[in-house]
């Protein structure tokens, strides 16, 4: 099959690939790129491991071919932190104890992300609607929800300050 040309922002960098067109956004990000806090879990964008923010909307990786991400720009959990320095919602996440084996949570914090750019305050059950494409098998979602709402206060005092 015919390479195609790719170019595309990922974490604040250009990239420049050939790729296969049938090639998922998911796997360029994990096998080209190796960035592996991407997970793939279902597939079929039930399980939302493989979320990423696309030009700052939430979307699943794995049912976006890598080509249809020319000329964009794209957000991984890797992206979130600046340095050495976790991003408010990754220090919530671990203050707040919102993971356990942690293979979910890399989705979880870009949906929360995606939330809290559209509602700074969202009440417990907008949090739940927002995480709602997002499966944990681990943890009983009070955590996570609880790291939201922590976030959430972390992100007001930063814009206050």
């Amino acid at each position: 099959m015919a390479q195609v040309a790719l170019r595309l922002k990922v974490n604040g960098v250009e990239h420049e690939a050939l790729v296969e067109p049938r090639l998922t956004l998911a796997d360029f990000l994990r096998t080209d790129l190796g960035l592996t806090g991407t997970h793939l879990g279902c597939e079929h964008g039930v399980c939302g491991a493989c979320t990423v923010l696309l030009d700052g909307e939430a979307v699943r990786s794995c049912l976006l071919f890598a080509v249809q991400t020319e000329g964009h720009e794209v957000i991984t959990i890797e992206g979130m932190a600046q340095g050495e320095e976790l991003h408010p919602i990754q220090e919530a996440f671990w203050e707040q104890h919102g993971l356990q084996c942690g293979f979910c949570t890399p989705g979880f914090i870009l949906s929360a992300y995606n939330l809290l750019q559209e509602n700074a305050q969202p009440s417990e059950e907008e949090i739940q609607a927002a995480i709602s494409g997002n499966l944990c098998r681990c943890t009983g979602y009070q955590s996570i929800v609880a790291s939201v709402k922590a976030a959430a206060e972390k992100l007001q005092l930063q814009r206050e300050s």
